[in-house]
């Protein structure tokens, strides 16, 4: 086994799907950019999505947490079609998802502390100041960053920003984590680091999580399993190896 391997390769639970989107269509006057899009995320699993720009990756994600509507198709999130629900219904699901996005997200105005107190206090209003204070602390030393709790993002490099944008995604502890592109514009040496730290979440939560990235060692580190969209569909599924190894062309230029 290799050290990849090693790092990689928590266990899931393949006969769970938290995550089922059958026949998803999306698209923007003319231009139709999810042509019947399927696939399964199971419970446990992080699964990594590839493809050209423009081929609707980012789409995809922003259509599971209803930031997006969908032309036709069904998004089933913990058993339910969130594409029938109602505001009310769609918040319920959206506070067990946590979405971190390509610029982390952050509210310049406020510090370290106070961006993850407020979105922490949004949703957990009994909390007292001590422990809000105290989760603060634990999430912070989770993604190896609690000396930064009184920085402001102005002052934080940007694989800095991305822990801490991570940090507060998982302040609430969701089951399901969705990366926009988690190491863009970092270079190799932090990108591994975020890979690392999202192996190291899938593994201390439990979560399931979709990695939307061009980065192919990010791919390669932390997805379970690969799909590659093309055409508005799913082209290819596999393992990082399987899809290397693959006999169609297009799909191992994505490996070279």
């Amino acid at each position: 086994m290799t050290e990849e391997q090693k790092i990689q390769n928590p266990s899931t639970d393949s006969n769970t799907a938290v995550i089922e989107i059958k026949d998803l269509h999306k698209a923007f006057g003319t231009n139709e950019v999810l042509k019947g899009v399927n696939l399964t995320v199971n419970k446990g699993e992080n699964l990594v999505i590839l493809g050209k720009s423009g081929s609707g990756k980012s789409i995809t994600i922003k259509c599971i947490v209803g930031l997006m509507g969908i032309d036709k198709g069904e998004i089933n999130v913990f058993g339910t079609d969130i594409t029938k629900l109602d505001n009310t219904g769609l918040n319920e699901v959206r506070v067990r998802i946590g979405f971190l996005f390509q610029n982390a997200a952050l509210y310049d105005s406020m510090s370290v502390r106070d961006n993850l107190g407020f979105t922490l206090k949004r949703h957990e209003k009994d909390l007292s100041e001590e422990e809000v204070e105290n989760q603060i602390k634990e999430i912070l030393d989770n993604v190896g960053l609690v000396e930064a709790i009184d920085k402001m993002p102005s002052e934080l490099s940007g694989g800095m920003r991305k822990r801490i944008g991570l940090a507060r995604t998982l302040i609430l502890k969701p089951e399901i984590i969705l990366y926009d592109e988690p190491t863009t514009g970092l270079d190799t040496i932090t990108s591994r680091e975020i890979s690392e730290l999202i192996i190291e979440i899938q593994k201390k939560y439990k979560t399931t999580s979709i990695i939307i990235t061009h980065d192919m060692p990010c791919a390669k580190l932390t997805g379970n399993r690969i799909m590659i969209l093309k055409d508005g569909v799913i082209h290819a599924e596999g393992t990082y190896e399987e899809l290397e190894k693959s006999e169609d062309e297009w799909v191992r230029s994505f490996f070279l």
